[in-house]
C-alpha cells in the first residue's frame, strides 16, 4: 500500500531549512576563461540623451573585445535589427575587420525561437547580416549574461564614462561617428592584467579577424504601404508626410535606424524623414509640397507649414501680398529640390529678417545667403559675406538734357 508520513508542520519546516542549507552550499564557481583573438560581445543597455533639445530614453549599443579588452560603443533611439546592424556595420567599418565569432543574448532581433537541443533559430535578417560579414554567432544560454561578462561589465561603465551628464547633440549620426574616434583613443590604456596596451593587443585582434566585405550592409527594410487621402503614410503607428501627388498612393518605406525614407514603387526618392520611436507622432516635411502651395498663397496662413516658421518669416508673409508670396515661395520650390530643407528656410529667414520690405532684395538676398561667396583667402578686394543696403539715388538728368539741346542748336 502506499506510504504515509506522518510528521507535524514545524518538522517540515525544518526539513525544508536544511534542505536549503544544502542547496546554498552548492555554489555555482565561475571558471576563469582566455579569450581567443578576433572574438566580440554585443549586448544593449538603456539610455538617455537630448538630440536637438529633445530628451530620448533610448539605448545604448556596446561591443568589446575580451582578449585585447578594446570597447567600442554607440547609441540609438531603438534597440531594433535596424539599430543591431547599423551599430556592427559602423563599428566594423572603422576598425576595418569584422570579428570571426560574436557573443550575445537571446534579443529577439536575432533569435526567432530555442529549439529542444539548444541550438537558436536565428531571424531572416540576423541570417543576412552573418552571411554579409562572415561571423559565426555563440548565443549565450538564457539568464546567463554573466558567459559574455565582458560587455555586460561595460554597458554600465559606458553610461558613467560617456553619457553623464546627459549628452546634449543636434545630430545622431555625427556624435555616433564621435564617439567611435573617442573609443578608439581609449586603445591608448595599459591593459588592466597584461600589462601593456590595449592598442598592441589589439592589433593581435584585428589580425585574426575576417576582411570586409566590398560594400557595407544594408542596415534597412523595406515595407509596402498606402497613403491617406492627406498623403500621410503610417508605420509602427507614426505617420510621415510623402508628397502633395500621392494620395492614396502605394509606395515603398525604407526603414533604417535613423530614417524612414519614401519610395515610389519604381524606388525613386520621395523624402526622407528621421525615424519616430514614439506613439501615433507625425512627422511634417512639406518640401514636396511645397509646389501645390505656391499655387495657392491664399492657403498659406491656415497650414502647419506657417506656424512651422521663424517668428520673422510669418511676419513677412502675413504682410506681403499675394503676388510677393507666390513669388518667394516659387524661389523655395527650386532650391528645396537641391539643398536641405532647413537650410533653404534658414537662408530665407536671414533674407528676411534683413530685407523683409521689398520682395526683390529679399529674392536676391535669399540666393546669397544660400549660395555663400567663396572663400578665395586673402584677395585685394574680397567679397563680402553680407549683402549691404545700398541708399537709393535721385538722378537728375536735366543738365545732360540741356546739352543735347545746345548741341542741336
Amino acid at each position: 500500500g502506499d506510504l504515509v508520513l506522518k510528521a507535524s508542520p514545524r518538522t517540515i519546516r525544518s526539513l525544508v531549512a536544511e534542505l536549503r542549507e544544502e542547496v546554498k552550499q552548492e555554489t555555482v564557481v565561475y571558471l576563469p576563461l582566455d579569450h581567443p583573438t578576433g572574438e566580440a560581445q554585443i549586448d544593449f543597455g538603456e539610455l538617455s540623451f537630448y538630440e536637438k533639445g529633445v530628451l530620448y530614453q533610448g539605448y545604448l549599443f556596446a561591443m568589446t573585445f575580451p582578449y585585447s579588452d578594446a570597447k567600442f560603443v554607440q547609441i540609438f533611439k531603438g534597440q531594433n535589427f535596424q539599430c543591431l546592424a547599423q551599430a556592427m556595420n559602423d563599428i566594423f567599418f572603422f576598425i576595418g575587420r569584422s570579428p570571426r565569432v560574436i557573443w550575445l543574448d537571446n534579443m529577439s532581433t536575432a533569435v526567432k525561437k530555442i529549439l529542444a537541443d539548444g541550438e537558436r533559430e536565428v531571424t531572416d535578417n540576423f541570417r543576412r547580416l552573418q552571411c554579409h560579414f562572415s561571423f559565426e554567432s555563440n548565443f549565450c544560454n538564457p539568464a546567463a549574461g554573466y558567459e559574455k561578462g565582458s560587455v555586460e561589465n561595460y554597458v554600465g561603465t559606458a553610461r558613467r564614462n560617456y553619457f553623464v551628464p546627459i549628452p546634449h547633440f543636434d545630430d545622431i549620426e555625427i556624435y555616433n561617428q564621435e564617439l567611435l574616434t573617442r573609443c578608439y583613443q581609449d586603445l591608448n590604456r595599459q591593459h588592466y592584467k597584461k600589462k601593456v596596451s590595449v592598442y598592441q593587443l589589439f592589433q593581435e585582434d584585428l589580425e585574426a579577424m575576417a576582411s570586409l566585405p566590398s560594400s557595407p550592409f544594408e542596415a534597412v527594410n523595406y515595407q509596402l504601404a498606402r497613403t491617406n487621402r492627406q498623403g500621410m503614410v503610417t508605420y509602427h503607428t507614426n505617420a510621415y508626410s510623402t508628397a502633395s501627388h500621392l494620395v492614396s498612393k502605394e509606395v515603398v518605406l525604407k526603414i533604417g535606424a535613423h530614417t524612414v525614407e519614401i519610395l515610389t514603387n519604381q524606388a525613386k526618392s520621395i523624402i526622407k524623414h528621421p525615424r519616430l520611436y514614439g506613439h501615433k507622432q507625425e512627422s511634417m516635411i512639406w518640401g514636396p509640397y511645397l509646389s501645390a502651395l505656391s499655387k495657392k498663397p491664399k492657403a498659406l496662413k491656415y497650414t502647419n507649414f506657417f506656424t512651422g516658421l521663424p517668428s520673422h518669416l510669418q511676419t513677412y508673409f502675413e504682410k506681403s501680398d499675394l503676388s510677393a508670396t507666390k513669388r518667394v515661395l516659387q524661389e523655395v520650390v527650386k532650391q528645396v529640390e537641391t539643398y536641405d530643407y532647413e537650410r533653404v528656410i534658414g537662408s530665407l529667414d536671414q533674407a528676411v529678417a534683413r530685407y523683409g520690405d521689398d520682395t526683390d532684395d529679399v529674392i536676391s538676398a535669399f540666393h546669397f545667403h544660400l549660395h555663400p561667396p567663396l572663400d578665395m583667402g586673402t584677395v585685394k578686394n574680397p567679397v563680402p559675406h553680407e549683402l549691404k543696403k545700398i541708399p537709393e539715388y535721385a538722378f537728375n538728368l536735366d543738365v545732360y538734357q540741356s546739352l543735347l539741346e545746345a548741341s542741336y542748336e
